[in-house]
C-alpha cells in the first residue's frame, strides 16, 4: 500500500470518533491517516478524491462472516471481516488460519477466527495459541453451542489467559435440536419444527457464569431475544467482560416473515416474535448491543431451493448491512456516530485492529457514503456469490460511493 501515491479526500463531511460530523478533508499516506480537518489540503502528487459533500466514514468491520465474498463486501463498504471457522476444512490449525489471513490482500483484510475445538466438535480444545500466532484475532465456537460445561470452562480459562475474546453461538443445542423456527403461533400454523426462544437465554446464562468464573471476555455473536438481552445487560452492569452483537434481520424482521415458507428467511437463530424484535431495537438504543454484523452467508439454490425445513440457514448480508443499520438512524433510534461505532469502531476494538475510526495514525480504511441514496435490493443482481436475502425487492437508503483500503481506491462510483 505504501508504494501508492498519498490520497487526499476533499469536500466531505468527516464522521469523527466522538460522533461529530464536520466539513473537511482527510489525507492518507503509507496506508495510514496522517491529517484530517477543515484546514487539510492536497499536496503535489496526491491522488485527490472529491467527496462532493458526501459523508466520509471509516470502512466497515464485519464480525463473523462465513465466506470471503469481496465484490459484496466492497459494494457494502466493508474493508475487513472476521471469518468464521466453519470452513471446509475448519480453521482449527495454524496453517489454515495463516492462509485465511492472507487470502483477501491487498484490497481486503481477512481476520480469521480460530476454531475453539478440534473440528468444531465441541469436545477437545484446538491449538489456540498457535492459531493466535498465525493471525487469529479471536476464538469462536462456530455455528454450534458447546454443550459440555467443563469444556467451555477450560476454553474460557485458556482464552482468558491468552487475552483473547471468545465469540460464542448462544443457543442450547439440546433444546433447539433440528428446529428451523421459533416456537409460537407462526411455527404452529406452518407445521415447522420449532424450539422455544428460551434456548438462547439458557445458553447465555450458562456462558456468562462460566466467563465470570474464568475472568474471561466473551462476545455473543447474535443475541435476539428480550430474555437474552436482559442477561447481557445485567452482566455488563456487574462489570463483566461481556459484549453482544446482532444482525439487521433481527431488528428488521419478526417470525411473520417466514409465513410464505420463503427459505431466504430461514436464519440461525430463527427469526423471533415481534416483542423480541422490539427488544433488539431497544438494546441497540441503550448500548446493550455493541456490534451489528452482516452474518454474510451466501447460499445457492442447492441449499435454498428446498422445503423450508430441509433448507440451510443463512443470508447474504454484506450489501444490506449499511442501509439497514442506517434505517435506525432515520427512525431516531441511534445517531450516525453510534451507527458507525456498531458497524466499525466496536468490531475493530474487539479484534484489536487500529481501524474503524477516522483519526490520525489509524489505518486508512475509508468509505465515502451517501446516507440518503435510495436503491432497491434485488437478489438477482447482488454482487454476492448468491442472492439469498430476505430483503429482496425492499427499498432501502444508503449507498457507498467510494471505498479505500489502506488509502488505495478499491471501489468508486460517480456521485452525480
Amino acid at each position: 500500500m505504501s508504494l501508492h501515491a498519498p490520497l487526499t479526500i476533499t469536500g466531505g463531511r468527516l464522521l469523527l470518533p466522538d460522533g461529530t460530523i464536520t466539513p473537511g478533508a482527510i489525507r492518507c499516506e503509507g496506508g495510514f491517516i496522517t491529517t484530517l480537518g477543515a484546514d487539510v489540503a492536497a499536496r503535489d502528487g496526491d491522488t485527490v478524491h472529491d467527496a462532493r459533500g458526501a459523508l466520509v466514514a471509516p470502512g466497515l468491520v464485519d464480525i463473523g462472516v462465513f465466506a470471503i465474498d469481496k465484490p459484496a463486501f466492497h459494494f457494502g463498504g466493508v474493508t475487513r471481516a472476521a471469518l468464521m471457522p466453519d470452513q471446509s476444512p475448519p480453521l482449527d490449525v495454524s496453517a489454515r488460519v495463516r492462509f485465511a489471513a492472507q487470502s483477501g490482500k491487498p484490497d481486503f483484510w481477512v481476520h480469521p477466527l480460530a476454531a475453539a475445538t478440534q473440528g468444531l466438535g465441541g469436545t477437545s480444545l484446538a491449538e489456540i495459541a498457535l492459531m493466535r500466532d498465525a493471525g487469529a484475532r479471536a476464538v469462536c465456537t462456530g455455528r454450534r453451542w458447546i454443550g459440555d460445561s467443563g469444556t467451555m470452562l477450560r476454553l474460557l480459562q485458556y482464552t482468558g489467559m491468552l487475552g483473547m475474546v471468545l465469540i460464542a453461538h448462544a443457543e442450547d443445542a439440546g433444546i433447539v435440536g433440528n428446529a428451523v423456527a421459533t416456537a409460537g403461533e407462526m411455527a404452529t400454523r406452518l407445521g415447522l419444527p420449532s424450539a422455544p426462544a428460551q434456548a438462547e437465554a439458557i445458553a447465555i446464562a450458562r456462558d456468562i457464569a462460566l466467563a465470570e468464573m474464568a475472568n474471561a471476555a466473551i462476545h455473543f455473536r447474535n443475541v435476539t431475544t428480550a430474555a437474552g438481552l436482559d442477561l447481557v445487560r445485567a452482566a455488563k452492569a456487574r462489570g463483566l467482560q461481556v459484549t453482544a452483537g446482532v444482525s439487521p434481520a433481527y431488528f428488521m424482521l419478526s417470525d411473520l416473515a417466514i409465513g410464505s415458507f420463503r427459505t431466504f428467511t430461514h436464519l440461525s437463530p430463527a427469526l423471533r416474535c415481534e416483542a423480541d424484535r422490539q427488544a433488539v431495537i431497544a438494546a441497540v438504543a441503550d448500548g446493550t448491543i455493541d456490534i451489528v454484523a452482516s452474518g454474510h452467508d451466501p447460499r445457492g439454490p442447492e441449499d435454498k431451493r428446498l422445503p423450508f425445513a430441509d433448507s440451510a440457514p443463512g443470508m447474504a448480508g454484506a450489501e444490506t448491512l449499511l442501509p439497514l443499520t442506517l434505517s435506525l438512524v432515520r427512525d431516531g433510534v441511534i445517531d450516525m456516530g453510534r451507527a458507525f461505532d456498531l458497524l466499525a469502531g466496536a468490531p475493530a476494538r474487539l479484534l484489536g485492529v487500529d481501524a474503524g475510526r477516522l483519526a490520525q495514525g489509524a489505518e486508512a480504511d475509508i468509505a465515502v457514503i451517501d446516507p440518503e441514496r435510495p436503491w432497491i435490493v434485488n437478489s438477482d443482481k447482488m454482487a454476492a456469490s448468491a442472492g439469498n436475502t430476505p430483503f429482496d425487492r425492499q427499498p432501502v437508503q444508503g449507498r457507498v460511493l467510494a471505498l479505500f483500503k489502506g488509502g488505495v481506491a478499491v471501489r468508486t462510483k460517480k456521485t452525480g
